[in-house]
């Protein structure tokens, strides 16, 4: 990308700003949704991805997710302590950790099931549109993981909703 220096530091300029922006704006309208099943948006990210399979290593869901352990095991414990889902070592592999659904966490799908519908009835997008925006986005994501992205912290910026 070339550009004039002039405007290299302009708002409207950058690729961080509206990804940045539409990830708040996104999880400020998942909020009141996952609120009627008492899930965070980073749980409501964990429960997708057990739901998809389970159980899961803390090591794959944190890179599935792209959270650290920093982050990923407070949530994984207050997750736990409301009962829907359970951490248990890897027996054949004590030094994993493994993270399953309970069955409070698993029926709790099926309320979940119209959350996508109804996140997505309020947006402008046609599903080609949502569907070559996700296709984007993810190519992003790769391109990002792959060159490491550096984390000034040690870790991701998560807005520590969880």
């Amino acid at each position: 990308m070339t550009r004039n220096s002039a405007d290299a530091l302009r708002l409207d300029q950058q690729i961080c700003f509206p990804l940045y922006a539409a990830s708040n704006l996104t999880t400020k309208l998942y909020r009141p949704l996952l609120r009627e099943i008492g899930l965070t948006y980073p749980q409501y990210l964990v429960m997708m991805a057990l739901w998809e399979r389970s159980p899961h290593s803390v090591g794959s869901l944190g890179d599935l997710l792209h959270l650290d352990s920093g982050t990923l095991t407070p949530l994984l414990k207050r997750m736990e302590g409301a009962g829907l889902i359970l951490r248990q070592r890897d027996p054949a592999d004590e030094r994993r950790v493994l993270v399953s659904l309970t069955e409070a966490g698993a029926a709790l799908k099926l309320r979940a099931q119209a959350i996508p519908d109804r996140l997505a009835s309020g947006l402008c997008l046609t599903p080609a549109m949502a569907d070559e925006l996700r296709g984007a986005l993810q190519r992003l994501v790769a391109s990002l993981a792959a060159a490491g992205a550096p984390e000034a912290d040690g870790g991701p910026a998560t807005g520590r909703e969880d």
